[in-house]
This record gives C-alpha cells, structure tokens and sequence, in this order.
C-alpha cells in the first residue's frame, strides 16, 4: 500500500494529463471548499471568491466521467448542487455512460474495417454518385 500512495505522490509531481497534479492539491487545500462528491468519486470544489468550480476526478481525467447534475453545476447551468437534497434530476437526464471510444468497447457499425462482416446494401433511398 505505501508503495502505491508513493507512485501516486510521485504522478502528481510529474504526470499532470492522468489527474491531479501536486499544485492542484495545493490550490484546493487551500482555496478550494469541497462541496460534494459524485457517484464515481469524483470531488467537486468551489472558489467562492472568483467563482470558479472544479473537480478532481476519481481516476484519470476523462470529462466524460461527470454526470449529467454535475455537469449543470459544473458549467454554472444551474446553482444547485447535485448532492443536497433540493436536487432532483429532470426526466430527460441519463444515467451515465462511459464515453467508450478508442476501446475495444467503441460503437463498429457493420461494414467498419474494424468488425466482421459487410456493409449493408444500399436501399432505395440513396443514389451512388457516379461521375459519368
């Protein structure tokens, strides 16, 4: 275990595009009001003197990992914070879905180089350009 808690002391040091880096720990720390956490354990912070929001990811940095409360708040869309009871989410909002691209998990319609099988034909609604 210490020996994980040195490689993440260490990353935050040196690899700042996986997450927290070792000034982000600092700013928060000391300027940053934690004001709630997510369902992924991401932490969401708040500056209440220049009025900026932020959030340290649980995990790497991936925007696609907020969810659709979050990102309201997030983006000043709305002043609740998803984590009070006041909140309560709209009827259209979605569960979150990891954003899979670039994973063997990503969307490959028939036809892709990436998957098995062909393309479908073409029906009536479309005409092929040809020049001539």
């Amino acid at each position: 275990m210490a020996d994980n808690s040195f490689k993440q002391f260490l990353s935050e040091i040196f690899v700042w595009w996986h997450g927290q880096t070792w000034g982000t720990r600092l700013w928060l720390k000391r300027f940053g009001e934690h004001v709630g956490t997510d369902e992924f354990g991401n932490r969401y912070y708040l500056d209440r003197k220049h009025d900026r929001r932020f959030v340290r990811y649980n995990g790497p940095a991936e925007a696609s990992m907020i969810p659709p409360g979050w990102h309201g708040w997030m983006h000043h869309r709305t002043d609740v914070i998803p984590g009070e009871g006041s909140y309560k989410p709209r009827a259209w909002e979605k569960p979150h879905v990891p954003n899979h691209t670039g994973t063997a998990l990503a969307y490959r319609p028939d036809g892709s180089l990436l998957t098995k099988g062909e393309r479908p034909r073409v029906t009536g609604d479309y005409d092929a350009w040809s020049p001539e």
